[in-house]
């Protein structure tokens, strides 16, 4: 069973390096890992990054790198040289780009005397649906092309997939504990406001079989950011309690 120190990843949804740089800092106490996506890497680049780092947080850079082969490798490469802790790479970009990608990080890590970045795949974006896969020429149900998906990463070699909470059972029924799940669109109550459709609460998504959760804005507008994170790190023991109950740490 794999043994995770931190589960909660906080997404930085926010608009520049000054308000992500408070968000770091007041939710620090609780919380290691920090998201950082299009719209914050955007507005503040790279710099963003040894924010979070030099205050003692660690990166998980979500940009979803999908392109050609050696564009995809050479963005890994920098990432891995900036020592982010784990990165994404859209898996529909294909098995040569996804293993481009994985050796380069592999080769600059240990070149450089790095630790390689865990790099995960996207599966299907949890703002879509059946009818939008239908919009994309896409005959299967979200399950099959997630399991799909899934099946591919691995055979590249990643080291696991981003995945909603609704397929992660899916996934370790067919895959088992080894792969790593990142699960997005987490809401402390099952209700959604803005366009993540395939959406789940904490309990729900470890129950499901997710490795981390990562969760925004309910965290980052809540009035007390570091006491709701608290909050949902008690649910994380809770639900590592009953999996050690029930035979071993997840």
């Amino acid at each position: 069973m794999k043994r995770i120190t931190e589960r909660l990843i906080i997404a930085l949804d926010v608009e520049n390096l000054v308000e992500a740089e408070r968000a770091v800092e007041s939710l620090i106490p609780a919380v290691k890992i920090f998201k950082v996506g299009a719209q914050l890497f955007t507005a503040c680049g790279p710099e963003v990054i040894q924010c979070i780092k030099k205050q003692g947080g660690k990166v998980f850079l979500d940009l979803k790198y999908h392109d050609i082969p050696h564009t995809v490798a050479k963005a890994v490469e920098i990432a891995t040289l900036k020592g982010v802790f784990m990165l994404t790479l859209h898996i529909q970009g294909g098995f040569l780009m996804l293993k481009r990608a994985l050796d380069v990080a592999k080769a600059v890590a240990k070149k450089e005397g790095l630790t390689r970045p865990l790099l995960l795949g996207v599966t299907v974006l949890t703002s879509l649906e059946h009818d939008d896969l239908l919009q994309l020429g896409i005959g299967r149900s979200v399950d099959m092309q997630v399991l799909h998906l899934t099946r591919l990463a691995l055979k590249a070699g990643l080291d696991g997939v981003v995945s909603s909470s609704e397929e992660t059972r899916l996934i370790r029924q067919n895959f088992g504990e080894k792969p790593l799940v990142v699960t997005p669109g987490i809401r402390l109550k099952k209700i959604s406001a803005d366009d993540q459709k395939r959406i789940a609460t904490p309990e729900e998504a470890l129950r499901a079989g997710a490795d981390y959760i990562v969760i925004g804005r309910p965290v980052l507008k809540a009035n007390n950011p570091l006491k709701e994170a608290e909050k949902i790190k008690a649910i994380i023991k809770e639900q590592e309690e009953i999996w050690e109950e029930e035979g071993g740490q997840k």
